[in-house]
């Protein structure tokens, strides 16, 4: 039996089509070297493992697990970032319009408002120690909920990504350098809310298609 072997997405837009919020030195390095190193790393851990597994060697099939849970977290988290994201000025980039009317119903039912959801969001983001990720999930017990994820923990706990965010210092550090607060500020003028309401309609039962579609 063979490893299933995994490949970097190509982006739905151009490098520097996220531009100023985000550059196209961020997006082109950000893709090509950091999501590609963590494809080949997952898929080199996955041969290991199942070589491993044919030689009955039951230490390293345990050894390898944090390799497989670091890198596949980083593929599967940088391959639903990328389509959280839109041009700015586009509709999709736009929550007053119809790209999401039953996402943003909602978090106004939670949060009062989109620019209260936004506070709170950006609050979770900067209070982030070290690297790791912001998250919108729905829940099927408590719905809507704001959590974040350490290192490249991807949220595979049940819930649905609705969006997130990467808060890793190689998503902004070139161009914001230790400016965490306006990377947050600017990259809610690219998040992609068509791609968000049409996560969120899919509902918890849907995820781990959902997940296995983006990678």
């Amino acid at each position: 039996m063979s490893a299933k072997i995994y490949s970097l997405p190509a982006l739905p837009y151009a490098y520097n089509a996220l531009e100023p919020s985000i550059s196209a030195q961020i997006m082109e390095l950000h893709h090509k070297r950091h999501h590609q190193a963590y494809v080949d790393n997952l898929n080199k851990a996955l041969q290991s493992l199942t070589t491993a597994v044919a030689a009955g060697d039951a230490a390293t099939q345990v050894s390898l697990q944090e390799a497989i849970r670091f890198n596949g977290g980083g593929h599967i988290n940088h391959s639903l970032f990328w389509r959280n994201l839109a041009p700015a000025g586009n509709p999709e980039s736009d929550p007053s319009g119809t790209a999401a009317p039953t996402l943003v119903k909602d978090i106004n039912q939670t949060w009062g408002n989109v620019e209260n959801f936004k506070k709170a969001f950006s609050t979770a983001l900067l209070g982030i120690k070290g690297s790791g990720w912001g998250w919108l999930v729905l829940e099927p017990a408590t719905g809507l909920r704001i959590v974040t994820t350490k290192d490249q923990d991807p949220p595979v706990g049940g819930e649905i990504p609705i969006l997130g965010v990467d808060m890793w210092e190689h998503a902004y550090y070139l161009q914001y350098l230790n400016g965490k607060a306006a990377y947050v500020e600017n990259i809610w003028k690219i998040i992609n809310w068509k791609t968000a309401e049409e996560r969120y309609l899919r509902g918890p039962a849907d995820a781990a298609k959902m997940i296995a579609e983006a990678v």
